[in-house]
């Protein structure tokens, strides 16, 4: 190094650069410097206000009312629809009391109808039955009587049959017949 610069720097490290004038430290803290920091707060302050009043505040009250709007609107619209519903739900209601009645009518008409078609039915079966019942008894009265008109055939051949077999003699048929037609003695 030459001998200038090692002067420059023994004189630089000996005295120390001057402060500017006014101490040094933040420019806010500087009374000196207040008034024109509040020129300009006055200043942004105004721009701000101005800006806020004349375009942001107004766009935002806009969309506040717009999105009131839109939920007044949307609860209006709920509550017509929650009346249609409700006016659907008890017309339903009517309905569905009306086809209830109308179906226990007609069942009830039905069940009528059955149980007269059941009892005209029964009394037809009612009549088949005696009918036969009747012809049945006739049938058993016939086979009666032709049983009982061979009864005193049978009693002749069975008299005749003991007489023959307990006194040796065949007994004959007028004989028998008399014997029959005669009242039993009373046993005294």
């Amino acid at each position: 190094m030459n001998a200038a610069a090692q002067a420059a720097v023994a004189q630089a490290a000996t005295n120390p650069p001057a402060a500017p004038a006014g101490g040094g430290g933040l420019p806010q803290f500087d009374i000196a410097q207040w008034p024109g920091q509040i020129v300009w707060l006055l200043v942004i302050f105004v721009v701000m206000f101005a800006l806020f009043h004349r375009v942001i505040v107004p766009r935002l009250s806009s969309g506040v009312s717009a999105r009131e709007d839109k939920i007044a609107a949307d609860i209006a619209e709920a509550r017509r629809l929650r009346q249609s519903a409700q006016d659907q739900a008890d017309e339903a209601k009517g309905e569905m009391t009306a086809a209830r009645a109308k179906a226990q009518r007609l069942a009830a008409e039905a069940a009528e109808q059955s149980k007269a078609a059941a009892n005209a039915s029964r009394e037809a079966e009612d009549t088949k039955l005696q009918a036969s019942v009747a012809e049945a008894e006739a049938r058993i009265a016939a086979a009666r009587a032709e049983a009982m008109s061979h009864v005193r055939a049978i009693a002749v051949d069975t008299a005749q049959a003991m007489v023959a077999k307990l006194t040796g003699a065949a007994a004959g048929a007028d004989e028998v017949e008399r014997a029959l037609a005669s009242p039993a003695p009373a046993n005294a």
